[in-house]
């Protein structure tokens, strides 16, 4: 961890009860409008995977992934269809998974990656970047320090004093 403070001197404390309060807030709302109906959690679960694809470039719309995921077939890219798929399953997992587990987030990967990628579930072997056209951004760290880091990052996880959702966003 840094020991950097940004110049309008914000703490981890004032961080932390920020997001407490704001999860506080978000309990109470859930339990002034009662339990969420399950057709509009299906709905939001629906959106939230079509949006989290869209970042990824793919080109299904919110209809189609909708059609997907109800059982119709639909016109598209095979990788893509797979895409909306695998996510799906992937966030039926989601509450059986420990969020602190390497083993777990492998698991996940592999709901995710499935018939995509050989190497659904395992990290990669190979190198990577992050392109713009024909230029390169970002070259990620050399597959072969790849368990490290994310051995460094859980570990750095479960040792922060920052709140949950803000460990997450960073």
């Amino acid at each position: 961890m840094s020991d950097y403070q940004p110049p309008f001197h914000i703490t981890d404390k004032a961080i932390t009860l920020l997001a407490e309060i704001s999860e506080q807030i978000g309990r109470i709302t859930v339990l002034q409008e009662g339990n969420v109906n399950p057709h509009l959690r299906r709905e939001n679960r629906i959106r939230t995977i079509h949006s989290s694809l869209a970042i990824e470039h793919n080109s299904l719309s919110l209809e189609q992934v909708t059609a997907i995921l109800n059982g119709k077939r639909v016109l598209g890219k095979p990788n893509e269809i797979k895409e909306v798929q695998n996510a799906y399953d992937a966030y039926e997992l989601m509450l059986t998974l420990n969020p602190s587990s390497i083993e777990d987030l492998l698991k996940a990967h592999k709901a995710m990656m499935n018939g995509l990628v050989k190497e659904s579930g395992r990290f990669r072997s190979g190198g990577v970047g992050i392109f713009d056209g024909e230029v390169l951004i970002h070259m990620a760290p050399p597959a072969r320090f790849v368990p490290e880091h994310i051995h460094n990052l859980f570990t750095w996880y479960q040792q922060a004093k920052f709140h949950p959702l803000i460990k997450s966003a960073i």
